[in-house]
């Protein structure tokens, strides 16, 4: 198959807006793509949880395993050919990638479900993609692998990162793409968390990442960062399904103020609740901590109970609920999650937040209906709009283009 064709091919269907969602998880990113006007035709996952998820909540889904799945097969099950769908959107599994916990770094991602994305992309060829993942991916190095053979006369080889090969393999099928880190809180989610977006246009169109929305200081209220409050208040007596933590966790919590954690501990039982983590190295903010219901939350993880990542409601002695962990997400009250208490959470944490997912769509949707920009003749003033600007950037689009 010819990787890089003209816009002139794909002319037949060009106006739908379906999407195809790999690795959908409990369809964080698909619902926020939804609702800013794209329609998810169909949602792939190889979790049985995620999979009577998505079916529970009436969308079409191609269960198993990605590597197993004929992008043609794809296809036929939507009614659409190569080059019509409007965009592939997904997060290929991370965990290799994560900045918490031990960094393993990655073997080679052309070995990798990475590949299997892109291969996917490379049969059904959509106008864009959009690939979304955790932030470190943007420095995990490459490792010696059978598919990379280390040069015994040069011992400090250096092999570059996963993204220098993802970015390489997206040029070599003839796709634009521009990358970076955006923090969900800049758009309206009740939540610190960063994540890595990148953007892919088959035709070369002037894509970019989405421009910041709410900050941390600005005169109106409604363009203000989200605070846990605004999210959950409402149901900290009706808290619904949850998990809880053991009575000795609880024991320590329940000395922790809103908004504390460990180092709010009496001095003398700091030791105690602690453990061996007591003597080790790094901040430990997850250690015992409570949230606040004024600020926006910590970034929300698979499990709230876990002891380095637990998430205490702001006054209650128990973890966020299942309900409250899906409301920081921002999926809607009627969403449906299926299995144990532990795989709801699993598919919430896993999720990409819903505001933040309506962002990405949006400055798609712009690109495509070409109303991003406003024509000037020049960007008027030198210091007034660049501070305006930088202020943006600083906001959470720290990006390039390829």
């Amino acid at each position: 198959m010819d990787n890089i064709r003209k816009h002139a091919d794909f002319v037949k269907n060009e106006d739908n807006r379906d999407v195809i969602s790999l690795f959908s998880g409990a369809m964080g990113l698909d619902i926020g793509l939804e609702k800013a006007g794209l329609h998810v035709v169909i949602g792939q996952d190889f979790d049985d949880s995620c999979v009577k998820t998505m079916q529970a909540n009436g969308h079409k889904v191609l269960g198993g395993d990605i590597r197993d799945i004929d992008p043609q097969y794809l296809l036929d099950m939507i009614d659409l050919s190569a080059g019509e769908p409007f965009l592939i959107c997904g997060g290929p599994p991370c965990q290799p990638f994560s900045t918490a916990g031990k960094r393993l770094g990655i073997n080679d991602p052309r070995g990798s479900l990475f590949m299997d994305f892109i291969r996917m992309i490379d049969y059904i060829r959509p106008r864009f993609f959009v690939m979304e993942n955790v932030k470190g991916i943007m420095s995990a190095p490459l490792k010696h692998t059978p598919l990379i053979e280390r040069d015994e006369n040069d011992p400090e080889q250096k092999l570059g990162t996963v993204l220098d090969v993802i970015l390489t393999e997206f040029n070599k099928l003839g796709y634009k793409t521009v990358y970076g880190l955006l923090d969900a809180v800049n758009y309206g989610v009740p939540q610190f968390r960063e994540r890595f977006v990148l953007i892919g246009s088959r035709d070369n169109e002037d894509i970019f990442l989405p421009i910041p929305t709410h900050f941390h200081m600005h005169q109106n209220k409604e363009y203000q960062w989200q605070s846990v409050r605004s999210a959950i208040a409402d149901l900290e007596f009706d808290a619904g399904e949850c998990a809880i933590f053991s009575e000795e966790r609880s024991r320590f919590l329940d000395m922790v103020p809103e908004g504390g954690n460990w180092r709010d501990l009496p001095p003398d039982i700091i030791p105690i609740a602690m453990g061996g983590a007591y003597q080790s190295g790094g901040g430990k903010v997850g250690f015992y901590r409570r949230l606040s219901y004024d600020q926006p939350a910590p970034t929300v993880v698979t499990s709230p109970v876990q002891k380095a990542t637990m998430m205490c409601h702001p006054r209650q002695t128990r973890p966020l609920s299942v309900r409250e962990y899906a409301r920081i997400q921002q999926f809607p009250d009627s969403w449906i999650f299926t299995g144990t208490t532990a795989a709801k959470y699993r598919q919430i944490g896993n999720a990409v937040p819903v505001g933040l997912a309506e962002a990405i769509g949006r400055a798609v949707l712009s690109v495509a209906d070409g109303v991003a920009l406003v024509e000037t003749k020049r960007f008027r003033g030198t210091n007034i709009h660049n501070k305006i600007r930088n202020a943006i950037e600083l906001g959470g689009t720290v990006y390039a283009i390829k």
